[in-house]
């Protein structure tokens, strides 16, 4: 007898929903909605890089095909970026542009670890990292970090606790979603030291670097640039996440490797969308210094209405709730916030031992209504 078809073993550990349990149900909530569950701008971009601002006149070809490594004008701006801004010494063939960072770092993931081998992963993390690990079946090793390390040293220690002679990359995010932790440089070079000793690849997540209220955004690869991934986001910078354009900057032979992952995925980035990203790069500064100080002033009024120091970096707060849950745990919690109108993610999402905590974004919905989550928040919050 034939086999009959079957899933994959390994999916059955990759969530299916990892941002809120409740989204299937937002068409029959009766009341207003507050979603802050997912990390998105209420924000359109700048006047010139919309889609409605791009044509075929202008841009012929903007609806076939392009380079899989990204089109040319792309890929000289991000260039000239990333060598000015980030300090990044590299040419043309370190760059690879994806489906989002969310591609780009599925890419290098693909590239660099093999099924069994093991992924570091900073907790509490960005949600869909160990997703990505898992769907190319390799492990996920959480190290508990942000709420815990408090200098190097610390740093070092976290990470020497859950190496193992099957690990191969350390995923490292500053800013930090989901805590809006902003690492110093010299925990940064540690990481680096560490990462040098250990022979690991090392994933930086920067998607949020022009998001950084106190304190300085550091490049990762500065510092270990023959071992390191540095991931950049649109997405995150100008407001278009829907566009789905991010890219990574490695050493020349990752990128090549990388590039034939993203070939048999994604195949390459919208063209169109990589248009307007290349306008970003070129007039996108005033949209980003304006979004800055909305960013900001919403995350203090948020903090504050919640009883929370303000965040450093990103556009999440990352809270500890333990204190107000029930017998039904954070579920009931979770149900609660629904019933209020509030949608938060559930801080298992971003590491395990985070179950007892939530995350929400609070540049998801304009200021009057991230003002009126919180304070139907703060209620729950007692």
């Amino acid at each position: 007898m034939p086999r009959p078809p079957h899933f994959a073993p390994a999916l059955a550990d990759i969530p299916g929903a990892v941002y809120s349990p409740f989204a299937d149900r937002l068409r029959d909530h009766p009341g207003p909605l507050f979603p802050l569950h997912v990390g998105d701008t209420w924000m359109e971009p700048f006047e010139g890089g919309r889609m409605e601002d791009l044509g075929t006149a202008d841009h012929p070809g903007m609806h076939r095909y392009s380079d899989t490594r990204g089109i040319p004008e792309l890929l000289d701006g991000i260039l000239e970026k990333v060598r000015a801004r980030n300090g990044l010494d590299c040419e043309r063939d370190s760059v690879l542009v994806g489906a989002g960072a969310t591609g780009s770092l599925a890419t290098a993931v693909g590239a660099i670890a093999a099924p069994g081998e093991e992924v570091l992963i900073l907790a509490p993390f960005w949600p869909l990292i160990r997703g990505i690990v898992q769907s190319f079946r390799a492990t996920p090793v959480e190290v508990p970090f942000y709420d815990r390390v408090h200098s190097p040293e610390d740093a070092v220690a976290a990470v020497r606790e859950r190496l193992s002679p099957r690990s191969v990359a350390l995923y490292v995010s500053t800013p930090s979603n989901p805590t809006g932790c902003v690492l110093p440089e010299d925990w940064l070079v540690a990481l680096a030291d560490l990462a040098r000793r250990e022979d690991l690849w090392l994933l930086s997540d920067e998607v949020y670097e022009d998001y950084v209220y106190r304190g300085e955004h550091v490049s990762l690869g500065r510092f270990a640039p023959e071992r390191t991934v540095s991931v950049y986001s649109f997405s995150k910078a100008y407001g278009m996440s829907g566009n789905r354009v991010g890219y990574l900057v490695a050493p020349p032979s990752l990128a090549h490797e990388a590039r034939k992952i993203g070939t048999h995925t994604f195949y390459h980035a919208p063209t169109a969308a990589q248009i307007a990203a290349a306008r970003a790069l070129r007039d996108g500064g005033p949209w980003i210094a304006n979004a800055f100080e909305e960013y900001r002033r919403a995350g203090e009024a948020t903090a504050e209405a919640l009883g929370q120091p303000p965040p450093h970096g990103s556009t999440f707060l990352f809270l500890d709730v333990e204190s107000r849950l029930d017998e039904r745990g954070l579920d009931g919690f979770l149900e609660d916030c629904f019933e209020d109108g509030v949608l938060v993610a559930p801080g298992g999402s971003s590491g395990s031992a985070y179950s007892r905590w939530i995350r929400l974004c609070y540049t998801s919905v304009p200021p009057d209504q991230a003002a009126e989550a919180a304070r139907r928040l703060a209620k729950r919050f007692g």
